[in-house]
This record gives C-alpha cells, structure tokens and sequence, in this order.
C-alpha cells in the first residue's frame, strides 16, 4: 500500500508504530483525543450511541479548544432501523459541538488521523465497536498522515477542512 524510499526507512518519526487491541485501544484514543491542539479526524462506518457516548467527553473538550472533528461515516440509512436511530442520535450530538459530519456510500475505512502526526489505522470501527476482536496500529507520523488524507482526499469533501 505504501512505498517507501531506503532512506524513509531509517526515519524514527515514520516507523513509530504500536499496537492495540479492543481493550486497549480507546483508553489510548481518549489521551491523544486529549491533547489533540488542531484536528481529529475519525472515519468509521458504523456510529453506536453507546460508543459515542463514551467518547463525547473528550470531544467536547477538544471542540472547547477549537479542535477541529472532522467524522465521515456511512449515512444512516444504509443501516438497518436500530441503528439508523442511534447514529442519528450520536451524529446529532457531535453536530451540536460543531464536528463536521460527512456521508460516504458504502464506507468501510477504519481510520482516525489527530493533528495530522498521530495515525490510527486497522479493523476497529471506532465510533461503534463492541463486541468483537478487532487490532488497530498507532504511528505517529506526519508524513503518513499527509500521505493517508491525501489519499482519501478529504479536501474533496468540504472546502473548509484545514489540514
């Protein structure tokens, strides 16, 4: 998916990676949501109340900072009516914090990118997760998180996301 020259190789910067599990990812999402100065950038396809509810805390604080939440999800109605209701709901009230919400048909990227140096990638929807054995890799990295929004073109989508 990615090429890499010899020399980025050697950059400490660019192979900063852990990984996470279920378990231990969101108490290392919340801290980075925490210190996070310009930008949070969450795509996952499904939003559960219950999950966003847990988050909101630290989103909350980030929007009173000025921090930019830019989520895209799939639009609710490519979900089945319970789950329409509670991405509504939770799309609702990350909406009242002024995140911008954007809709992509069929979307099934897992990904969050914070102040475009802290990357997380793999299968764990984030904003829904609950159930299930999922991995995600945090690489703190500014050059592959250029590189990933770039890639999904999220200037695209709205003419006012500042990356």
């Amino acid at each position: 998916m990615f090429r890499f020259r010899q020399s980025s190789l050697d950059s400490p910067r660019l192979l900063d990676s852990k990984l996470y599990d279920e378990q231990s990812f969101y108490p290392a999402f919340v801290a980075d949501i925490r210190q996070a100065s310009v930008s949070i950038i969450i795509e996952s396809p499904f939003i559960s109340y219950r999950r966003v509810s847990y988050l909101l805390p630290a989103i909350r604080l980030a929007a009173d900072r000025d921090v930019q939440i830019v989520i895209n999800t799939r639009d609710p109605i490519e979900h089945d009516v319970g789950m329409q209701e509670q991405a509504l709901e939770a799309i609702a009230e990350l909406q009242e914090l002024g995140a911008l919400v954007l809709y992509t048909t069929r979307l099934h990227r897992k990904l969050a990118v914070i102040d475009q140096s802290t990357l997380w990638e793999g299968s764990l929807n984030v904003l829904s997760q609950s159930d299930s054995c999922e991995i995600m890799r945090r690489i703190v990295s500014p050059v592959m998180c250029k590189e990933l929004t770039n890639f999904i073109s999220l200037q695209r989508w709205y003419n006012q996301v500042k990356l």
